[in-house]
Protein backbone atom coordinates (compact mmCIF):
# COMPACT_ATOMS: atom_id res chain seq x y z
CA UNK A 1 0.00 0.00 0.00
CA UNK A 2 1.36 3.43 -0.93
CA UNK A 3 1.85 6.01 1.81
CA UNK A 4 0.58 9.60 1.67
CA UNK A 5 4.16 10.65 0.97
CA UNK A 6 4.40 8.27 -2.01
CA UNK A 7 1.12 9.63 -3.32
CA UNK A 8 2.42 13.19 -3.10
CA UNK A 9 5.62 12.17 -4.90
CA UNK A 10 3.66 10.49 -7.68
CA UNK A 11 1.41 13.57 -8.13
CA UNK A 12 4.44 15.86 -8.40
CA UNK A 13 6.33 13.42 -10.63
CA UNK A 14 3.44 13.50 -13.11
CA UNK A 15 3.63 17.30 -13.48
CA UNK A 16 5.27 18.69 -16.61
CA UNK A 17 6.86 21.60 -14.72
CA UNK A 18 7.89 21.77 -11.07
CA UNK A 19 8.10 24.74 -8.77
CA UNK A 20 10.72 24.61 -6.03
CA UNK A 21 8.12 23.59 -3.43
CA UNK A 22 7.02 20.68 -5.63
CA UNK A 23 10.56 19.59 -6.41
CA UNK A 24 11.35 19.68 -2.69
CA UNK A 25 8.67 17.00 -2.11
CA UNK A 26 10.38 14.62 -4.54
CA UNK A 27 13.96 15.42 -3.52
CA UNK A 28 13.21 15.02 0.20
CA UNK A 29 11.41 11.72 -0.45
CA UNK A 30 14.39 10.46 -2.46
CA UNK A 31 16.85 11.41 0.29
CA UNK A 32 14.72 9.77 2.98
CA UNK A 33 14.29 6.62 0.90
CA UNK A 34 17.94 5.59 1.01
CA UNK A 35 17.66 4.50 -2.62
CA UNK A 36 20.08 5.44 -5.33
CA UNK A 37 19.00 8.32 -7.54
CA UNK A 38 18.39 6.18 -10.63
CA UNK A 39 16.38 3.52 -8.79
CA UNK A 40 14.20 6.11 -7.05
CA UNK A 41 13.68 8.08 -10.27
CA UNK A 42 12.71 4.97 -12.22
CA UNK A 43 10.30 3.78 -9.52
CA UNK A 44 8.52 7.15 -9.55
CA UNK A 45 8.67 7.83 -13.29
CA UNK A 46 11.04 10.79 -13.00
CA UNK A 47 13.98 11.37 -15.30
CA UNK A 48 17.17 10.97 -13.20
CA UNK A 49 18.69 14.16 -14.65
CA UNK A 50 15.63 16.14 -13.55
CA UNK A 51 15.87 14.81 -10.01
CA UNK A 52 19.61 15.47 -9.90
CA UNK A 53 19.23 19.00 -11.25
CA UNK A 54 16.54 19.88 -8.68
CA UNK A 55 18.53 18.33 -5.84
CA UNK A 56 21.46 20.57 -6.77
CA UNK A 57 19.27 23.68 -7.04
CA UNK A 58 17.62 23.09 -3.70
CA UNK A 59 20.98 22.44 -2.06
CA UNK A 60 22.28 25.76 -3.44
CA UNK A 61 19.18 27.56 -2.13
CA UNK A 62 19.65 26.02 1.31
CA UNK A 63 23.30 27.08 1.36
CA UNK A 64 22.31 30.64 0.44
CA UNK A 65 20.02 31.01 3.46
CA UNK A 66 21.56 33.56 5.78
CA UNK A 67 21.14 34.36 9.44
CA UNK A 68 18.46 36.70 10.67
CA UNK A 69 18.31 38.62 13.93
CA UNK A 70 16.11 36.91 16.50
CA UNK A 71 14.43 38.49 19.49
CA UNK A 72 12.30 36.77 22.08
CA UNK A 73 8.94 38.22 23.04
CA UNK A 74 6.73 37.36 25.99
CA UNK A 75 3.08 37.37 24.95
CA UNK A 76 0.97 36.22 27.88
CA UNK A 77 -1.50 34.17 25.80
CA UNK A 78 1.24 31.79 24.61
CA UNK A 79 2.46 30.93 28.12
CA UNK A 80 -0.28 28.50 29.03
CA UNK A 81 2.04 25.64 29.97
CA UNK A 82 4.99 27.68 31.25
CA UNK A 83 7.13 27.16 28.14
CA UNK A 84 8.25 30.23 26.23
CA UNK A 85 7.23 30.76 22.59
CA UNK A 86 9.80 31.85 20.01
CA UNK A 87 9.24 34.71 17.59
CA UNK A 88 11.54 34.99 14.60
CA UNK A 89 11.61 38.45 13.03
CA UNK A 90 12.73 38.55 9.39
CA UNK A 91 13.16 42.22 8.59
CA UNK A 92 10.59 44.84 9.53
CA UNK A 93 7.53 43.33 7.89
CA UNK A 94 7.78 39.60 8.53
CA UNK A 95 7.82 37.53 11.69
CA UNK A 96 7.13 33.92 12.60
CA UNK A 97 5.78 32.99 16.03
CA UNK A 98 6.57 29.43 17.06
CA UNK A 99 4.58 27.99 19.97
CA UNK A 100 6.10 25.62 22.47
CA UNK A 101 6.09 22.04 21.18
CA UNK A 102 6.34 22.95 17.48
CA UNK A 103 7.50 20.45 14.85
CA UNK A 104 11.03 21.42 13.77
CA UNK A 105 10.47 20.07 10.22
CA UNK A 106 7.46 22.36 9.80
CA UNK A 107 9.50 25.38 10.90
CA UNK A 108 12.29 24.47 8.45
CA UNK A 109 9.81 24.37 5.58
CA UNK A 110 8.27 27.72 6.58
CA UNK A 111 11.69 29.38 6.81
CA UNK A 112 12.75 27.90 3.46
CA UNK A 113 9.65 29.37 1.80
CA UNK A 114 10.25 32.76 3.43
CA UNK A 115 13.92 32.75 2.35
CA UNK A 116 12.98 32.04 -1.27
CA UNK A 117 10.39 34.82 -1.23
CA UNK A 118 12.81 37.47 0.11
Amino acid sequence: MASKRDGAVMRVAALRYWRASEARVVVEAWRRSGEGLSAFAERHGVHPARLSRWAGRLEEEAAAVGFYPVRLVEPEQDRRDGREPIEIVLGESCSVRVPAGFAAEDLQRVLAVLAVGT
